[in-house]
């Protein structure tokens, strides 16, 4: 893990992997965050959030020194929103970007509270279709298994953090008052760096919701095929030639 210097800078945590969180920190101590809870308005709100949280700090989107993303996993819309929103950034600002597991902030924010867990658990999210994604972690923190997308009944049976805590509750353990339920982004900014680095690429765990069309059908009627009748010879036909000494 990366020692305390990895803090240092003025760093810009973005994670659209739930509803649209945004946060600012500057050496480790965060500065501003905000978040919009309506999961549809990724598009629409994002860039707006990103600028008033960079204006509730103080500070300019051209003194950034690095872009921390959550990678999910989440849906594959408003995933997509934030992960190419933070990609423009950094090759606009020509800033570094480190990309993360979101679990992993999750998880990081219990073992850094004032009632840290005290045994393995597991961070969740809302997968849709009666599903939640999930990675098991040591007290420490440290990521043991996922993350995996999966029925509810499936959870190991540990304490449970994370937005997707509160969802299903007859299918596995109910969340503790002291878990978190919602990603903090000036935490996924102030100390993304610190987490394993999970690429750039976003974190979806099974295919979009999206299929190929089908190739369409023609609407117009197919000409049915002409049954021809053989043709009998004619008589005439069946005479046979006159000879040549018939001429002479």
């Amino acid at each position: 893990m990366p020692d305390g210097s990895a803090r240092r800078g003025l760093m810009l945590g973005i994670d659209t992997s739930t509803d649209v969180r945004v946060g600012v920190a500057r050496d480790g101590r965060v500065l501003s965050r905000a978040a919009v809870t309506d999961p549809r308005q990724h598009a629409e709100q994002l860039m707006p959030l990103i600028a008033g949280a960079a204006a509730e700090a103080g500070v300019e989107l051209t003194q950034l020194d690095l872009i921390i993303v959550g990678l999910g996993p989440g849906p594959f819309t408003g995933l997509r929103v934030g992960i190419v929103t933070a990609r423009v950034l950094a090759s606009a600002l020509a800033v570094r970007l480190h990309g993360v597991c979101s679990l992993d902030v999750v998880a990081a924010q219990w073992c850094g509270s004032d009632q840290p867990p005290a045994e393995d658990f597991v961070v969740a999210s809302d997968a849709r279709r009666q599903e939640l994604y999930w990675a098991r972690y040591s007290a420490a923190g440290v990521r043991l298994d996922g993350p995996h997308v999966s029925r509810p009944t499936e959870l190991p049976d540990v304490p449970i953090a994370g937005p997707g805590s509160c969802l299903y509750p007859e299918d596995h353990r109910p969340p503790s008052a002291a878990s978190p339920k919602t990603l903090d982004a000036g935490l996924l900014a102030a100390l993304g760096l610190m987490l394993p680095a999970a690429g750039t690429e976003p974190l979806y765990l099974r295919r979009p919701d999206v299929a190929e069309p089908a190739k369409p059908k023609s609407t117009l009627l197919r000409p049915r095929p002409v049954k021809r009748e053989p043709v009998p010879p004619s008589r005439h036909l069946q005479r046979p030639l006159p000879s040549a000494g018939n001429y002479q």
